[in-house]
Protein backbone atom coordinates (compact mmCIF):
# COMPACT_ATOMS: atom_id res chain seq x y z
CA UNK A 1 0.00 0.00 0.00
CA UNK A 2 1.38 3.06 -0.98
CA UNK A 3 1.79 5.65 1.89
CA UNK A 4 0.62 9.49 0.60
CA UNK A 5 2.89 12.10 2.40
CA UNK A 6 1.10 15.13 3.28
CA UNK A 7 3.35 18.47 3.95
CA UNK A 8 1.73 19.77 7.29
CA UNK A 9 2.08 23.27 5.89
CA UNK A 10 -0.46 22.84 3.59
CA UNK A 11 -2.75 21.95 6.15
CA UNK A 12 -5.77 23.96 6.58
CA UNK A 13 -4.77 24.78 10.14
CA UNK A 14 -1.13 25.86 9.32
CA UNK A 15 -2.74 27.88 6.78
CA UNK A 16 -4.85 29.72 8.66
CA UNK A 17 -2.49 30.14 11.42
CA UNK A 18 0.15 31.22 8.74
CA UNK A 19 -2.51 33.99 7.17
CA UNK A 20 -3.50 34.97 10.34
CA UNK A 21 0.53 36.08 11.19
CA UNK A 22 0.55 37.55 7.85
CA UNK A 23 -2.28 39.69 8.35
CA UNK A 24 -1.24 40.85 12.53
CA UNK A 25 1.92 41.51 10.88
CA UNK A 26 0.88 43.37 7.99
CA UNK A 27 -1.61 44.94 10.70
CA UNK A 28 1.32 46.27 12.53
CA UNK A 29 3.24 47.82 10.17
CA UNK A 30 0.22 50.01 9.33
CA UNK A 31 -0.05 50.85 12.55
CA UNK A 32 3.83 52.25 12.83
CA UNK A 33 3.41 53.53 9.57
CA UNK A 34 0.13 55.56 10.34
CA UNK A 35 2.04 57.15 13.26
CA UNK A 36 5.36 57.59 11.82
CA UNK A 37 3.54 59.61 8.85
CA UNK A 38 1.87 62.02 11.54
CA UNK A 39 5.48 62.46 13.30
CA UNK A 40 7.82 62.88 10.41
CA UNK A 41 5.60 63.72 7.51
CA UNK A 42 4.83 61.48 4.31
CA UNK A 43 8.66 62.79 2.66
CA UNK A 44 9.93 61.87 6.09
CA UNK A 45 8.63 58.47 5.93
CA UNK A 46 10.73 55.95 4.96
CA UNK A 47 10.03 51.59 4.37
CA UNK A 48 13.26 51.04 5.93
CA UNK A 49 12.30 52.91 9.49
CA UNK A 50 8.85 51.82 9.11
CA UNK A 51 10.02 48.17 8.89
CA UNK A 52 12.51 48.48 11.53
CA UNK A 53 10.08 50.53 14.22
CA UNK A 54 7.76 47.24 13.29
CA UNK A 55 10.95 45.03 14.45
CA UNK A 56 10.51 43.64 10.66
CA UNK A 57 13.63 43.44 8.18
CA UNK A 58 13.30 45.62 5.29
CA UNK A 59 13.36 42.47 2.44
CA UNK A 60 9.67 41.50 3.90
CA UNK A 61 8.10 44.87 2.72
CA UNK A 62 6.83 43.65 -0.28
CA UNK A 63 5.34 40.52 0.96
CA UNK A 64 2.51 42.46 2.62
CA UNK A 65 2.44 46.15 -0.39
CA UNK A 66 2.76 46.26 -3.46
CA UNK A 67 4.49 49.70 -3.16
CA UNK A 68 5.72 52.47 -1.17
CA UNK A 69 2.58 54.69 -1.96
CA UNK A 70 0.02 51.44 -1.01
CA UNK A 71 1.19 51.24 2.08
CA UNK A 72 0.95 54.85 2.59
CA UNK A 73 -2.86 55.13 1.71
CA UNK A 74 -3.19 52.11 4.51
CA UNK A 75 -1.39 54.50 6.60
CA UNK A 76 -3.36 57.77 5.96
CA UNK A 77 -7.13 55.84 5.97
CA UNK A 78 -6.02 53.87 9.51
CA UNK A 79 -4.80 57.50 10.65
CA UNK A 80 -7.70 59.22 9.75
CA UNK A 81 -9.61 56.49 10.84
CA UNK A 82 -8.41 56.81 14.28
CA UNK A 83 -9.23 60.39 14.51
CA UNK A 84 -12.55 60.68 13.65
CA UNK A 85 -13.49 57.41 15.46
CA UNK A 86 -11.63 58.97 18.45
CA UNK A 87 -13.94 62.17 18.13
CA UNK A 88 -17.13 60.54 17.44
CA UNK A 89 -16.17 58.62 21.14
CA UNK A 90 -15.49 62.36 22.89
CA UNK A 91 -18.91 63.58 20.98
CA UNK A 92 -20.65 60.38 22.63
CA UNK A 93 -19.57 60.48 26.00
CA UNK A 94 -20.81 64.19 26.23
CA UNK A 95 -24.37 65.56 26.83
CA UNK A 96 -26.34 65.76 23.79
CA UNK A 97 -25.89 69.65 24.28
CA UNK A 98 -22.08 69.77 25.31
CA UNK A 99 -20.86 67.44 22.58
CA UNK A 100 -19.58 69.49 19.72
CA UNK A 101 -18.11 71.45 22.43
CA UNK A 102 -16.39 68.71 24.19
CA UNK A 103 -15.25 67.73 20.45
CA UNK A 104 -13.64 71.19 20.03
CA UNK A 105 -12.05 71.22 22.89
CA UNK A 106 -9.94 67.67 22.66
CA UNK A 107 -9.04 68.93 19.83
CA UNK A 108 -7.97 72.30 20.14
CA UNK A 109 -6.17 71.12 23.56
CA UNK A 110 -2.59 71.13 24.97
CA UNK A 111 -2.70 67.79 24.75
CA UNK A 112 -3.54 67.21 20.69
CA UNK A 113 -1.07 69.72 20.34
CA UNK A 114 1.91 68.21 21.66
CA UNK A 115 0.71 64.68 20.54
CA UNK A 116 0.94 64.78 17.00
CA UNK A 117 1.93 60.99 16.08
CA UNK A 118 -1.42 59.79 17.65
CA UNK A 119 -3.54 63.01 16.39
CA UNK A 120 -5.69 64.61 13.69
CA UNK A 121 -3.41 63.23 10.43
CA UNK A 122 -5.11 66.15 8.11
CA UNK A 123 -3.37 68.79 10.82
CA UNK A 124 -0.26 67.14 10.72
CA UNK A 125 -0.02 66.41 7.10
CA UNK A 126 -2.46 69.29 5.41
CA UNK A 127 0.08 70.95 3.43
CA UNK A 128 1.80 67.85 2.15
CA UNK A 129 -1.16 65.81 0.55
CA UNK A 130 -1.69 67.92 -2.28
CA UNK A 131 1.67 66.38 -3.13
CA UNK A 132 0.89 62.84 -2.56
CA UNK A 133 -0.40 59.64 -4.80
CA UNK A 134 -4.25 59.51 -5.42
CA UNK A 135 -4.57 56.78 -3.23
CA UNK A 136 -3.11 58.57 -0.67
CA UNK A 137 -5.30 61.47 -1.30
CA UNK A 138 -8.71 59.50 -1.87
CA UNK A 139 -7.81 57.94 1.98
CA UNK A 140 -7.40 61.19 3.45
CA UNK A 141 -10.88 62.52 1.76
CA UNK A 142 -12.91 60.37 2.90
CA UNK A 143 -11.92 60.87 6.61
CA UNK A 144 -12.19 64.66 6.11
CA UNK A 145 -15.69 64.27 4.78
CA UNK A 146 -16.15 61.68 7.74
CA UNK A 147 -15.07 64.04 10.39
CA UNK A 148 -17.05 67.15 8.33
CA UNK A 149 -20.23 64.52 8.72
CA UNK A 150 -19.36 63.81 12.42
CA UNK A 151 -19.25 67.86 13.78
CA UNK A 152 -22.50 68.30 11.43
CA UNK A 153 -24.30 65.77 13.35
CA UNK A 154 -23.86 67.17 16.82
CA UNK A 155 -25.48 70.51 15.55
CA UNK A 156 -29.02 71.45 16.15
CA UNK A 157 -30.06 71.63 12.72
CA UNK A 158 -28.41 68.33 11.40
CA UNK A 159 -29.80 66.91 8.14
CA UNK A 160 -30.21 70.68 6.69
CA UNK A 161 -27.90 72.10 3.85
CA UNK A 162 -26.47 75.04 6.50
CA UNK A 163 -25.31 72.30 9.20
CA UNK A 164 -23.06 70.37 6.50
CA UNK A 165 -21.68 74.24 5.04
CA UNK A 166 -21.46 75.29 9.12
CA UNK A 167 -19.61 72.00 9.74
CA UNK A 168 -17.24 72.10 7.08
CA UNK A 169 -16.38 75.34 7.90
CA UNK A 170 -15.93 74.22 12.05
CA UNK A 171 -13.52 71.48 10.79
CA UNK A 172 -11.05 73.96 8.57
CA UNK A 173 -11.04 76.34 11.01
CA UNK A 174 -9.80 73.39 14.16
CA UNK A 175 -7.53 72.06 11.45
CA UNK A 176 -6.47 75.23 10.54
CA UNK A 177 -6.03 76.52 14.27
CA UNK A 178 -4.15 73.74 15.09
CA UNK A 179 -1.76 73.82 12.39
CA UNK A 180 -0.82 77.44 13.17
CA UNK A 181 -0.17 76.86 16.77
CA UNK A 182 1.56 74.08 15.83
CA UNK A 183 3.50 76.11 13.67
CA UNK A 184 4.25 79.20 15.73
CA UNK A 185 7.67 78.98 17.99
CA UNK A 186 5.94 81.06 20.96
CA UNK A 187 4.16 78.96 23.69
CA UNK A 188 1.58 82.18 24.57
CA UNK A 189 0.59 82.75 20.86
CA UNK A 190 0.18 79.32 19.62
CA UNK A 191 -2.55 79.12 23.15
CA UNK A 192 -4.21 82.61 22.32
CA UNK A 193 -4.61 80.32 18.45
CA UNK A 194 -6.89 77.90 20.33
CA UNK A 195 -8.40 80.01 23.15
CA UNK A 196 -9.83 82.15 20.10
CA UNK A 197 -10.65 79.67 18.47
CA UNK A 198 -12.84 78.09 21.18
CA UNK A 199 -14.32 81.52 21.91
CA UNK A 200 -15.59 82.22 18.51
CA UNK A 201 -17.60 78.84 18.37
CA UNK A 202 -18.73 78.63 22.34
CA UNK A 203 -22.13 79.80 21.34
CA UNK A 204 -22.46 76.86 18.47
CA UNK A 205 -24.37 74.19 18.84
CA UNK A 206 -25.88 75.06 22.21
Amino acid sequence: MMTVMRNKSTHPGAKRAAQSRKEATHERIVEVAARAIRRSGYAGTGVADIMKEAGLTHGGFYAHFASRETLLAEAADRAGAEAVSLSADIAAAAAPEQSLQAVMQAYLSQQHLEDVENGCPVAALGSEMHRQAPEVRHAATRHIKAMIDMVARQLPDWGTPDAHQQAMFMVSSMVGTMMMARAVDDPRLSEALRVAALKHFSEVGK
